[in-house]
C-alpha cells in the first residue's frame, strides 16, 4: 500500500484534448557537447557533469536538503516516459505479469508494516491497484485516504479498475507500474533505471540550481510547462493546461537536453533505495561520482516500509498541496505498488549503446528475458 504521504492523483479520464494553444516556450538552452555516436531510438544523450543536487530552498521539502555537489558521467534516457503501447509490446513478447496482476502476498506483505498490523480480510488480499478518486469534500489534508482507494482489478490494462481500458491512451505513459515491473522492462529493452543522481541531473536540462527544469518561474510567460493540477486539491481541477490524468507524452515542451515530461505527468522509478536524511552525509562528502544510492531503504516516518525512490511528480502535484514538480524533489513508495500517477523512463550506459539490437524491443539491446517470477 502507498506511504500516508504519498501524493495524489488527478480525476480519472480517458483522454483529455491537449491545450488549445499548446505551449511553445523552450527552456534556457546549455551549451552542449556532441553525443558519442548515433542515439538510440527514442533516446536522447545526457553529457554528464558535475551539479548542484538537491536544495537550500526554504520552500522545499526536508528530505531534499542540504544542497551538495555530485558528478555523473554521461548516458542516454528515454526522451519521454515508456508508454502504454511499449509496455504492451513487452507484454506481449515476454508473458510478463504486472504485482498489480497478482493477489498479494500476506507472508511478503506484513514485513513491510508495524509488527501488530492484523491481516487485511481475504477479499481485500486480491490483484489491484491504487486509484485515484476524486472527493466530493475534503477535511484533512494529511488524511490520503480520503481521494486514494484500493480497486481490485486495477492495473496497467485497466487504469480506473474493470470498466477502463487503454483506448485513446495508448501514447500516455503506462501507470501502476511497481519497482520490479520497471526493472523487468528495462531488462528486456537492454536497458535499466536511472539513479537518483542522474535523474535529477537529466531533470534539470543544464540549468544548474534552477526551481524547475526551466527556470525558476513556474509558468513562464503564462505558458503551462508541465502536466500538474490548476485548482484546489483534491476537489476543484481546472484543468487549465487541458489534462484532468496523464496527458499523452510530448504534450509539453521538452527541456534542453530534449528530455519530456521529466516535470509532472507521472512519477517516475528510479533505481535506489529511498533514504529520507542521505542529504545531510552526502554532503559531508565533497563531490560524489556517480552515487548509487544508499543500501536499504530508511525513513523515519515509515521504518517498516521497503521504499525506492520516485522522481518528478505528477498531474496531481498542486500548489495548495505540493510542489514537487521541481527537479530537486523526491519521495519515497513502496517497491511493490503501483498507482494511477506512478509509471518510469529507462537509461543506457554510453558503452552498451553499441550493443547488437533485440528485435523483439523498440531499439533494445539483447539481456535476459525476465520471466513471470520476475515480476512480483
Amino acid at each position: 500500500m502507498p506511504a500516508t504521504d504519498a501524493l495524489p492523483q488527478a480525476a480519472p479520464s480517458n483522454g483529455a484534448s491537449p491545450p488549445k494553444s499548446a505551449p511553445t516556450g523552450a527552456p534556457e538552452a546549455p551549451t552542449l557537447p556532441a553525443p558519442p555516436g548515433e542515439s538510440p531510438a527514442g533516446m536522447v544523450w545526457i553529457p554528464g557533469g558535475e551539479f548542484t543536487m538537491g536544495t537550500d530552498s526554504p520552500n522545499a521539502y526536508p528530505q531534499e536538503r542540504p544542497a551538495h555537489r555530485v558528478r555523473v558521467d554521461g548516458f542516454w534516457i528515454d526522451a519521454t516516459e515508456v508508454t502504454n503501447e511499449q509496455f504492451k509490446a513487452f507484454v506481449e513478447a515476454t508473458g510478463f505479469v504486472t504485482m498489480a496482476e497478482k493477489a498479494p502476498d500476506w507472508e511478503q506483505l506484513k514485513q513491510q508494516v508495524p509488527p501488530e498490523t492484523p491481516k487485511p480480510p481475504d477479499e481485500l488480499l486480491v490483484a489491484g491497484s491504487v486509484v485515484f478518486r476524486a472527493p466530493s469534500r475534503v477535511t484533512n489534508l494529511d488524511d490520503v485516504s480520503q481521494w486514494w482507494s484500493w480497486v481490485p482489478g486495477a492495473n496497467w490494462r485497466h487504469p480506473e479498475g474493470p470498466g477502463s481500458d487503454l483506448e485513446g491512451r495508448w501514447n500516455h505513459p503506462v501507470v501502476h507500474i511497481a519497482w520490479p515491473d520497471a526493472v523487468a522492462y528495462a531488462q528486456w529493452a537492454g536497458k535499466r533505471l536511472p539513479t537518483e543522481a542522474e535523474w535529477e541531473f537529466a531533470g534539470r536540462g543544464g540549468l544548474d540550481g534552477k526551481e524547475f527544469g526551466w527556470g525558476d518561474e513556474a509558468h513562464p510567460d503564462g505558458k503551462h510547462m508541465a502536466n500538474i493540477w490548476q485548482g484546489r486539491f483534491p476537489i476543484d481541477n481546472a484543468k487549465a493546461d487541458g489534462f484532468s490524468a496523464t496527458a499523452p507524452v510530448k504534450s509539453f515542451p521538452a527541456n534542453a537536453f530534449g528530455a519530456y515530461d521529466m516535470m509532472g505527468n507521472v512519477w517516475e522509478w528510479c533505481a535506489d533505495w529511498y533514504d529520507a536524511a542521505a542529504y545531510p552525509e552526502a554532503a559531508s562528502k565533497g563531490v560524489c561520482h556517480n552515487p548509487r544510492g544508499p543500501a536499504a531503504s530508511s525513513d523515519a516516518s515509515r521504518p517498516h516500509a521497503q521504499q525506492r525512490v520516485i522522481r518528478g511528480g505528477s498531474f496531481l502535484c498542486a500548489d495548495n498541496y505540493c510542489r514537487n514538480y521541481r527537479p530537486s524533489a523526491r519521495r519515497g513508495e513502496d517497491w511493490d505498488t503501483g498507482m494511477s500517477h506512478l509509471g518510469f523512463r529507462c537509461v543506457k550506459d554510453a558503452a552498451r549503446a553499441t550493443a547488437s539490437p533485440d528485435p523483439r524491443a523498440p531499439d533494445a539491446r539483447v539481456a535476459p528475458r525476465p520471466t513471470k517470477q520476475s515480476g512480483g
